[in-house]
């Protein structure tokens, strides 16, 4: 069991003594809802069983020190919680730093640092929120060794602050949110200008939900992703100057197309053209859910996808071959990036009978049309993060 695994590697590490606690932070997959929550918009992910695992322990100095199974050969990081400064690295400590220094910086008192050992089941850099679920895991381990009073949504606020602020990375609230507030077999409609949000059940009988990683990696925190988010908000300030909205997310698609001239800049148009219509694309499809119309749900992640690649310009050739393959496969109902984008992850909704069928058909292709091989995960929705030391 790994989180048996984590604590044998804790103890030997850091010895055996005292309160030794265990922690669980999901990754997530966005089944529909992209590059939309930070323009105000819907998003609809589910937080998944694979994540980040830690055991920690509180110490009685301002010295943390940390070490990851997953990277081993950084060795034990140790740090001082009173002398963090904020970088661009991305390595997966910076993660954990910045979420001290983002309590910190939002008047919570960390009183004393902590050691910890964590191991990830998530793959780093393949679009399901690896850097969100690290985030998430610190949060609640600082919650809980310390005691502080702090919701599980403010643990979200409080990861998107450490990404935007130490980590340089202009992220929406999406993988925070997805990562601490997940449900079991539900996925979460969330209205990120408001952070209003229902639990969803996939209420999936005949289907599955399966991920299949490109294996190109890709960095979020480079300039493209930034250079979005910037677009997007050129064109929110020229809209601004026609029409009373706050955020892309308030227009629908009649409002886009009678004030999209006003936009100066053809890119910052098809930007904005994708949040808008991705928001809608987002409401609908979580109504069709409801009424049990998955093959109309499927549609619109075919439709999602386009719009990504065209519109917004965040897909690759290795992303589109695997949602162009799925969508030509009878028992595929849907299939779409899942993500950031630049390399990653899809998300196909899949019938049961011809799961195994898929991941034959696809990685065969695949491999024929990229030289690379896919990997395949089927996973539940899951709960969020949080302390699991019965786990």
């Amino acid at each position: 069991m790994i989180t048996d695994e984590i604590k044998e590697v804790f103890i030997e590490k850091f010895g055996g003594e005292g309160d030794i606690r265990t922690y669980f932070a999901p990754g997530r997959v966005n089944l529909i809802g992209e590059h939309t929550d930070y323009n105000g918009g819907h998003v609809f992910p589910c937080a998944l069983s694979m994540g980040n695992y830690a055991v920690a322990r509180k110490r009685d100095d301002n010295i943390i020190r940390w070490f990851n199974m997953t990277y081993p050969d950084n060795g034990i990081i140790v740090a001082d919680i009173n002398e963090l400064e904020p970088n661009d690295n991305g390595k997966w400590y910076d993660y954990q730093e910045g979420v001290i220094w983002a309590f910190q910086q939002n008047g919570y008192q960390v009183p004393s640092g902590y050691d910890m050992v964590m191991k990830a089941d998530l793959p780093a850099g393949s679009g399901l929120s690896a850097s969100a679920s690290i985030e998430e895991l610190a949060a609640v381990i600082i919650r809980d060794l310390f005691a502080i009073n702090i919701s599980m949504e403010d643990c979200a606020v409080m990861g998107q602050y450490s990404e935007n602020k130490y980590n340089g990375m202009n992220c929406g609230i999406m993988d925070q949110f997805a990562s601490a507030m997940g449900k079991k077999d539900c996925a979460i409609f969330l209205d990120t200008a408001t952070l209003k949000y229902e639990y969803v059940p996939l209420n999936l009988k005949n289907e599955k939900i399966v991920i299949t990683n490109s294996k190109v990696k890709h960095s979020l925190a480079d300039s493209a992703y930034n250079n979005r988010r910037r677009e997007c908000e050129e064109a929110l300030k020229d809209l601004q100057k026609v029409v009373n909205i706050n955020t892309l997310g308030d227009l629908d698609e009649d409002g886009f197309e009678k004030y999209k001239s006003s936009i100066n800049s053809g890119v910052s148009e098809r930007r904005a053209k994708h949040a808008v219509y991705e928001n809608r694309r987002t409401i609908e499809a979580v109504a069709l859910l409801r009424n049990g119309d998955i093959k109309g749900f499927g549609d619109l992640m075919h439709d999602s996808h386009v719009s990504l690649r065209d519109d917004f310009e965040v897909s690759c050739k290795e992303l589109d071959i695997l949602a162009e393959e799925a969508w030509k496969l009878p028992y595929v109902l849907g299939s779409r990036m899942t993500g950031g984008g630049f390399g990653g992850c899809t998300v196909s909704i899949v019938e049961n009978d011809h799961v195994d069928e898929f991941k034959e058909v696809i990685s065969k292709i695949y491999k024929e049309k990229t030289g690379l091989t896919c990997e395949f995960y089927i996973s539940d929705a899951a709960d969020g993060a949080g302390r699991i030391d019965n786990y």
